[in-house]
């Protein structure tokens, strides 16, 4: 289906989106550390504030480690020459979606067939 040259250029996609993956995941995994703060000395509005930002990071680690699992599998797909076909009727995913989205396992008709329940 798809060209070396394609399944190259597909691969450093994914390559280079982990990389910037887990270099914020670096970064952001400390800011998703506990919140200590001593309530003596701030206010319990700046408390509320810690609070949200610790979930708010914590939620974006989630993110991003499922978005890094989406790539690895994806990289898998490559490694087996399974890559841009649908997991679930086997005909091949359309480039443009592939273009949008590398992670993607289905083609557009099972992804609406899915989300429309």
């Amino acid at each position: 289906m798809f060209s070396e040259t394609e399944l190259e250029h597909f691969r450093q996609r994914l390559l280079q989106s982990q990389r910037e993956l887990r270099s914020l995941q670096q970064t952001g995994e400390a800011a998703a550390q506990v919140v200590d703060l001593d309530q003596t000395s701030v206010g319990r509005l700046s408390r509320m504030d810690a609070l949200q930002g610790q979930a708010m990071s914590q939620e974006q680690v989630r993110r991003r480690q499922l978005e890094l699992q989406r790539i690895a599998a994806a990289l898998r797909r490559l490694d087996k020459g399974e890559f841009g076909d649908c997991r679930d009727c086997g005909e091949p995913i359309a480039v443009r979606r592939l273009e949008m989205d590398p992670t993607a396992t289905l083609c557009i008709r099972c992804a609406t067939a899915r989300e429309q329940g």
